[in-house]
């Protein structure tokens, strides 16, 4: 605090990227419990209600030539849905609901979090671990459930070597189980290291001579980060659905 100060006081640039990104209560207070509510709560409930909003109130009225809602959530339902159909297959499909409500939770998190004065849930791993392990148990049950024993054929590369599958098998089952790590730090990770950068550049913007390329910067950085939040969606969606394809398939 007292280099913060003294920085300020010489007339030098003090910002703090990562602050747009603590968690705080709502209502005052420090102490944050269990069932405190808090930003993170506050732009998880927006989103949720984002989403029924569109599928549900903006889809109530529908009409043979579609109004805006409704044009955008048939997309939305139709994107998703053939997304699901040609990686996991049609008897996926009967999964679709849970993958719909994965993608589209995540688009309006990430969207909702490029607002002004907003909070990105999706940057902090607890929210997508908890999204990434939901998905694992997902698929993990659904494979033992559906294969029996046979789902631990994923884990035998039976076109190997006889002497190799051994250590394939190990390996191959390290992936499995590192997979909800690397699908929750791919989506926080990139939502996180965006924001972080735009907050660096309008930091910038308060000094005189580099103002106008800090404009730009921002401009373009915030435009990269539309892309991002509905790639990221779209990427965390279709991992999920091949790792559903591996447990519905995990001989192919």
């Amino acid at each position: 605090m007292a280099s913060e100060a003294h920085g300020a006081e010489e007339g030098g640039l003090v910002f703090h990227p990562m602050d747009q990104f603590i968690v705080k209560p709502l209502f005052g207070g420090d102490a944050i419990g269990m069932f405190t509510i808090t930003n993170v709560t506050l732009w998880m409930a927006l989103a949720v209600v984002a989403v029924v909003a569109l599928m549900v109130f903006g889809t109530s009225s529908r009409k043979i030539v579609p109004g805006r809602g409704q044009s955008i959530a048939e997309l939305a339902y139709g994107f998703v849905y053939k997304m699901v159909e040609d990686v996991a297959g049609k008897d996926a499909v009967k999964f679709f609901p849970y993958i719909m409500t994965l993608f589209m939770f995540i688009v309006f998190a990430n969207f909702l979090g490029l607002l002004p004065m907003s909070f990105t849930t999706t940057s902090h791993f607890a929210v997508t671990v908890v999204l990434a392990l939901l998905v694992f148990l997902t698929v993990t049950i659904v494979g033992f459930v559906k294969n029996g024993l046979g789902f631990l054929g994923l884990f035998w590369v039976s076109s190997a070597p006889l002497a190799l599958r051994p250590i394939l098998a190990i390996i191959e089952l390290i992936s499995y189980f590192v997979r909800p790590v690397s699908h929750s730090i791919r989506l926080a990770g990139n939502v996180m290291a965006g924001h972080a950068v735009i907050k660096v550049f309008a930091g910038f913007a308060a000094i005189a001579v580099v103002s106008p390329v800090s404009v730009v910067a921002i401009t373009a950085m915030y435009g990269l980060e539309v892309l991002v939040a509905f790639i990221q969606a779209y990427v965390f969606t279709i991992l999920t659905c091949v790792y559903l394809k591996d447990a519905l398939h995990p001989s192919h």
